[in-house]
């Protein structure tokens, strides 16, 4: 039994380091995009806030929340395994083929995917899921409504300036935006992985030492914030630069003041969510922060046949790693 414990740590690390290298793009794309650092020290940037989290997070609702996806009477260690899996392989093919798609949603739909093949609708709890559903819509909604406010604002307060002088101004700015955006997403993304390891400790106790407690009321292990965040940090100092172009140039090109906008939305966004343990996604929230930035400009400044592209991933993300994850499951089932 304790193999399969630490199978589903390793797998699920992985999966978080997957998570790092898929997503930095979200945090540097812009900043490189405006030539601020170049690749190399923005992702050293990046992965640094990512592990500053670590610090700043002393609450792990977003966890709870993950966690509380499948109903407890079903949970077991094929079901996490199934979810694992299928988690990984839509990262790897959506990071291969350059396309942004949440780590968030993969990872939600796996879980319910591999609840529903196990024990039909009474094996997932529906509210979590609802929940990361409608904030798929809102997220990015919301990042949109924030970076076109934000853009708006901003230019009117900076239109005196001179504009070399503002560009410099912003250029610093941006460091500061695009760390709070690092911080955001080692914070959210981070939690979602505890959450997934912390089932399978809870599922573990249950089978070994008896324990009754729910598993929304398991205590965090110390050790587990620490191996997460610092698993999402070593993926997003790989890179990910199939997925920096998508972001930073092919939605809209910005400017210093355009990106420090786009990703002071994206942050405030995601802190919002956090504070209510709500899971949603670092490339929904930016991608729509972005698009309200260059809807500032004119309609015609977005792209939005690449934007739409992007929504078909999306929308394709839970169902398909649901599917994946219950064909995981059964396989695994049928060989055990």
């Amino acid at each position: 039994m304790l193999v399969f414990l630490i199978t589903i740590i390793v797998l699920a690390l992985i999966f978080d380091y997957i998570n790092g290298f898929h997503d930095a793009a979200n945090s540097i794309a812009t900043i490189v995009s405006t030539k601020v650092l170049t690749p190399f020290q923005a992702v050293l940037w990046a992965a640094a806030f990512n592990f500053i989290a670590f610090f700043i997070f002393k609450e792990h609702k977003v966890a709870g929340t993950i966690a509380n996806i499948i109903s407890e009477d079903i949970i077991n260690f094929k079901v996490l395994t199934a979810a694992t899996i299928a988690a990984i392989g839509w990262n790897l093919l959506t990071w291969y083929y350059g396309i942004p798609s949440s780590s968030s949603h993969t990872l939600i739909g796996g879980l319910a995917g591999a609840g529903l093949a196990a024990g039909g609708l009474a094996g997932v709890n529906t509210y979590p899921i609802f929940i990361a559903l409608l904030f798929m819509v809102l997220s990015p909604i919301i990042g949109l409504i924030f970076g076109f406010l934000m853009t708006l604002i901003t230019v009117n307060l900076a239109k005196k300036s001179r504009p070399a002088k503002a560009e410099k101004w912003f250029k610093r700015l941006q460091l500061v935006s695009s760390g709070a955006l690092s911080l955001a997403h080692g914070g959210g993304d981070s939690q979602k992985t505890m959450g997934l390891i912390l089932t399978a400790i809870w599922f573990y106790n249950k089978i070994i030492h008896g324990n009754t407690i729910s598993v929304k009321d398991m205590p965090m292990p110390e050790w587990l914030p620490l191996a997460c965040y610092s698993a999402i940090a070593l993926g997003t100092m790989s890179g990910g630069w199939r997925i920096v172009k998508t972001m930073g140039t092919r939605i809209t090109k910005v400017n210093p003041l355009e990106g420090v906008c786009a990703e002071t939305a994206g942050a405030l966004t995601i802190f919002l969510t956090i504070m209510f343990g709500i899971p949603v996604s670092t490339t929904h929230t930016l991608t729509g922060s972005i698009v309200g930035v260059g809807a500032t400009k004119r309609l015609s400044g977005v792209r939005w046949g690449v934007t739409f592209n992007l929504l078909w991933a999306w929308i394709l993300t839970i169902p398909v790693s649901a599917i994946v994850a219950a064909v995981v499951f059964y396989i695994i089932h049928f060989i055990t």
